[in-house]
Parts: structure tokens; sequence; C-alpha cells
């Protein structure tokens, strides 16, 4: 089976499994495991931020994020088709009591400082006011686009000129790095906290990392615990996290296969391969979604619906040139 679902699907590899078996560990809550200490260095030096936490999920991540940067019924910005409002349950409001004002970010996702300027509410004695700007790269339902230092910059700053703090859902943030020849740091520095996936394109089997300043972090780990995130010895999860830290650099790979992926499927009939900016393919069907991927599992092809008809396949670090070639031949087979 060729598992294009998600770069989530991943399994972590010999060298992940012996340093999980061989990690030093202790008792996280009382900061006291030396491998998940080392992982929160590394990671907060990768993204140019004073400190980072090491949490069980991207969602997670999140959610603590929104939770300390903002007061109760206040509004949060948010792209309306970004991952934090359409599939974390509803956890601003549910996790941090927040309402959310939605954002068209166009064909990309990219917030626009206009777009920021036209979201804001002032608080008044009747409206609780913007208290958070959440910022996406890449852009999940977009295509897995990768957008531009520049553009969070400038959005950022709108936010920052209001008095609101900014979140960046960095989930695949070094496959936009990866993209844009930039260092991750670089995506990173204007906004106020971000967080990204140790689980998705870079290999690890769980866990995901948010940073910004000591003070967030300070506060970002009691939340942690409030939302049932506080671990134990967990370096033996975090160890392969170190590790697959550094699969960062190989994510040009799932990119090349990305493209090799939307244009061999772009040639057959009935269908229309979005081009890909990073690991992430968007299929257009003539068929229905659901009933294409029918037909795709039964060779032996795994992809998610995205639409009544488009379908996403992801490219990763356990699907290899070979893999996608056969995928597409399979595709056309169906």
């Amino acid at each position: 089976m060729i598992d294009l679902r998600s770069d989530t699907v991943t399994k972590p590899s010999l060298s992940m499994r012996e340093a999980a078996a061989d990690a030093e560990v202790g008792d996280d809550v009382y900061g006291e495991d030396p491998t998940i200490n080392e992982l929160e260095a590394s990671v907060a030096d990768v993204l140019g931020m004073e400190a980072a936490l090491f949490v069980p999920s991207g969602t997670m991540g999140n959610q603590i994020a929104a939770r300390v940067h903002t007061e109760r019924g206040q509004e949060a910005l948010v792209e309306a088709e970004s991952h934090i409002y359409k599939w974390e349950l509803g956890g601003l409001a549910q996790h941090s009591e927040l309402q959310t004002r939605t954002i068209d970010g166009g064909e990309r996702g990219v917030v626009t400082p206009e777009a920021v300027a036209e979201g804001y509410v002032e608080a008044d004695d009747h409206q609780a006011g913007t208290g958070l700007l959440c910022l996406e790269n890449t852009h999940n339902s977009k295509g897995g686009t990768a957008i531009a230092a520049g553009r969070i910059d400038a959005a950022a700053s709108a936010a920052h000129d209001r008095g609101v703090r900014v979140h960046l859902d960095g989930a695949r943030l070094f496959n936009a790095a990866a993209a844009l020849d930039v260092e991750a740091s670089r995506l990173t520095r204007e906004v106020d906290s971000v967080m990204c996936c140790l689980s998705k394109g870079l290999g690890a089997p769980v866990g995901s990392m948010l940073a910004g300043s000591e003070a967030f972090i300070e506060q970002a780990h009691r939340v942690r615990k409030l939302f049932g995130g506080g671990m134990r010895q967990a370096g033996m999860i975090a160890a392969p996290g170190v590790i697959a830290l550094e699969n960062r650099h190989r994510l040009g790979d799932d990119h090349a296969n990305a493209e090799r992926l939307a244009a061999g499927l772009d040639k057959l009939d009935g269908f229309s391969a979005q081009e890909p900016e990073t690991n992430i393919v968007l299929v257009e069907t003539d068929e229905p979604a659901e009933a294409f991927l029918d037909a795709c599992e039964e060779q032996g092809v795994l992809g998610v619906p995205f639409g009544d008809h488009v379908v996403r396949f992801c490219t990763h670090l356990d699907a290899d040139r070979e893999d996608i070639e056969a995928a597409v031949r399979r595709v056309e087979n169906r």
C-alpha cells in the first residue's frame, strides 16, 4: 500500500526507536527530563525564540498559545480555511472562551495587513475586542502554500500596531522554510509564538513544539498541565524528536516528489492537479472524490477527500520516487 493520506503516517526509523529505548529521562513536570530539555533548547534555537515547550500534539500547542495570549471573551482573527478554525473542534471557544472572526486569505491563504485592519475590533464598553491574530504556514487547506516571510511580517506588524498578539500555526513550518530557501527563524521573526510539528514531515512518532518568549513558555507550561499535557518520563517520546529535527534538511525531496505526483496525475484524463508548493498535492476529479479514492484504495494508493471533487495526496519520507511513480501508474489503472 502506498499511503499518501498524510505525512503523519510515517513509521519511526530504527535510529528513532533506539533513541527512545536509550533515552535519559526524568520527570518533565518538574523540568527534570534531560532529553526533553535538550529538544526544547534545540527547537528554540532553530526557531529563533527564547524558549520552547514539548507538547503531545500540534492542536494542543495551538490551543495553549491561544489561552496564554488572550482574555476570556475576546476575539481571535483567523483565516477562514485555517486549521485552528476548521479542524480543532472549536477549541478556541471551548478552551479559551474566544469568539472567532474570519479573514479571507484568498487562493493561497495569505492574510494581508488590510484584512487585519478590517477585522480588528477595538475593545470598549460593548465589545470585548480583538486579542489574537492566528496565521498559518504552510497553509494546509490551500494545498500547502508556503507564505513568504514578508507576508507574515506585514500581517504581524498590522496586529502589533493595534496591540494584538500573533500566533503562527507552523505545523509544516519547515516545509515552508525549505520551499522558500530561508531559515525557519526568518519566518517566525515577527510573531509572538509559533507551533511546529515533529510528526508532520519530520518522521517523529509523536510530538510538537510550542515556542516563544521565556515568559510565554512559563505560562504555557502551566496551561499544558491544565489541558492534561503534563508528562513524566517523556524523554522516551522526545528522543525521536531530536533525530526528527534533522530531517528538516531533506524536505526538498518530498517537495520534488509532490511535483512528480502532480505532473503525473495532471496528464491523466479526468484530473486537474494544482501545482504544489511543498508536499501537498490537491487534485480535482471529474468523478466524486469518495468514489475515486475507493478505486485508488483497490489499487493500493491512499489519499483523503478535500471536497466533493477534490482529493489530497501528501508526500513524505516513507514514500520515495519509485513509490510516487508507482502511485501514478496505479491511479491510471484504477
